[in-house]
């Protein structure tokens, strides 16, 4: 049984099930922030959990190909990042990682947009930002947060 089940996970599986499957998690911080499904699915452990147990399968595969030192190349400058992306396991195991901070942080966004009282049409942009341009979303989201919270604030 575990060899039928590792047969169906394939990279490109494991690639179409996250990607495709972290969707319906954003859809909810936009459209429905406040509703308790989205505090059980997008603000809690649950989805890390799930992308987590992705991630802890590919770097096993990365271990056993013997690639694990291969992702230290990224530090060498951007012939070794396009190294690291030519590699399919590691462009993976870089992409879960990417899923899972990017919706840790439209989940802060949509929680500090409650606290701050942010209207929705201010925040659904920045959420939106976020899925698609991680760091330009949460500056977006930072410079309108300076107007609800009345203070700039460099940390939290």
């Amino acid at each position: 049984m575990i060899n039928t089940l590792e047969s169906l996970l394939t990279f490109e599986n494991i690639y179409l099930f996250a990607n495709w499957g972290i969707v319906p998690f954003w859809l909810l911080l936009v459209f429905i922030p406040n509703h308790a499904i989205t505090k059980i699915f997008c603000h809690s452990i649950i989805v890390p959990l799930l992308l987590t147990i992705a991630y802890v399968f590919v770097a096993r595969q990365i271990i056993l190909e013997g690639s694990i030192l291969k992702g230290f190349n990224l530090y060498l400058g951007l012939d070794g990042l396009n190294e690291i992306y030519s590699n399919e396991s590691l462009r993976l195991v870089f992409w879960l990682h990417f899923l899972a901070i990017s919706l840790f942080i439209g989940s802060w966004i949509a929680r500090d947009c409650q606290r701050y009282m942010v209207p929705k049409i201010l925040s659904i942009p920045c959420i939106i930002i976020t899925y698609f341009a991680g760091p330009v979303g949460i500056v977006t989201y930072w410079l309108i947060r300076i107007i609800y919270a009345k203070r700039i604030n460099f940390y939290e």
